[in-house]
C-alpha cells in the first residue's frame, strides 16, 4: 500500500457545499469513498493567495493510504476537483473551489511529463507545511532528507537581526 500526503486548498464558495472550510471537509469525505483510507486530517488554516487572486484560502492536509500509483492518484484527485467545480483553464493561481495536490508519496520520488512528487514548491509554502506537520511531522522529504517538522522550522524561523 502507498501513503500520500495531499494538500487541500479552497478560496471560493460553492452552492452545494458552502464556504471554503466546508468544501475542504466535503473533499475529505469524498476521498474516503474512492478506494482511499484517510489516516489523518489536519486542522484548517488560512493563507493569503499567491498570484492574482484576492480571496483568502482555507488550507489543510490529509494523509491517505491506497494501492494506487501516483498517476492513478492524480487522476482521482483531479476527478474530485472537477466534481467540486474546478475548471483547469486560463490563469495560473486563479481563485478555485478546490485544489488537491500530491505533496509526498511513500515511494519517494516520481516524475513524468504530468506529475512530479515531491511537489516542486512545497518546501517554500507555510500553508502546506503547517498543516502537514500536524499529521506527519516525521515524514521525510526524499530529496533533502529533512522531516516536515524540520522543513517548517527552517521556513518559519526568523532571520537574525542585522549587525
Amino acid at each position: 500500500m502507498n501513503r500520500y500526503l495531499i494538500a487541500l486548498g479552497s478560496n471560493q464558495r460553492h452552492v452545494r457545499w458552502g464556504g471554503p472550510r466546508a468544501i475542504l471537509r466535503a473533499a475529505v469525505a469524498d476521498l474516503a469513498t474512492r478506494q482511499l483510507v484517510v489516516e489523518g486530517v489536519s486542522a484548517w488554516t488560512r493563507s493569503r493567495p499567491l498570484g492574482p487572486s484576492l480571496r483568502e484560502y482555507a488550507n489543510g492536509a490529509v494523509v491517505v493510504r491506497s494501492g494506487l500509483e501516483p498517476r492513478e492518484m492524480l487522476a482521482v484527485l483531479q476527478a474530485i476537483e472537477v466534481a467540486f467545480g474546478r475548471k483547469r483553464q486560463g490563469q495560473r493561481w486563479r481563485s478555485r473551489t478546490l485544489d488537491l495536490d500530491i505533496v509526498l508519496w511513500s515511494g519517494g520520488c516520481w516524475a513524468d511529463e504530468v506529475l512530479m512528487v515531491p511537489h516542486r514548491e512545497f518546501r517554500a509554502r507555510a500553508f502546506v507545511l503547517g498543516p502537514a506537520v500536524q499529521i506527519a511531522p516525521r515524514w521525510r522529504d526524499p530529496v533533502s532528507g529533512l522531516t516536515l517538522k524540520h522543513l517548517r522550522a527552517r521556513l518559519t524561523r526568523r532571520a537574525p537581526p542585522p549587525r
